[in-house]
């Protein structure tokens, strides 16, 4: 069995916010799980070629556009899943951050960061 808290979880600083990483490859469960915290007002632009991403709201709002510019509100209660390694927007609004449980399949290692620059959609 395994038990963790939050404040016991390797914290990355992922660019715009902050990731706890409550579950990673090495915990051998099959997936991974990190309590993502997306700082207000920022946009995100995240790519996820190795692993498919689900992550359901817990606070806050924002939106994910998809590259063809469809955009989807996330409130609070509100899951989406990039099934098929989606290039996305991940916007926080301006009121408060944006908290979402993430799940991965096949697991991260743990410790990845992203690359949000100019240049496309940040990735591993």
């Amino acid at each position: 069995m395994l038990i963790r808290q939050k404040v016991d979880s390797p914290r990355v600083a992922w660019g715009n916010g902050d990731s706890y990483r409550m579950v990673v490859e090495n915990d051998g469960l099959g997936f991974a799980l990190a309590h993502t915290v997306v700082t207000k007002g920022t946009v995100s632009r995240l790519q996820y070629r190795n692993h498919i991403e689900a992550c359901y709201c817990i606070s806050g709002s924002g939106a994910v556009v998809e590259a063809d510019g469809t955009r989807h509100e996330i409130t609070p209660g509100v899951l989406y899943a990039l099934n098929n390694h989606d290039p996305h927007e991940l916007v926080a609004d301006n009121e408060s951050d944006l908290v979402l449980l993430s799940v991965f399949n096949p697991p991260i290692v743990g410790n990845e960061q992203h690359v949000l620059d100019d240049a496309g959609y940040s990735c591993y």
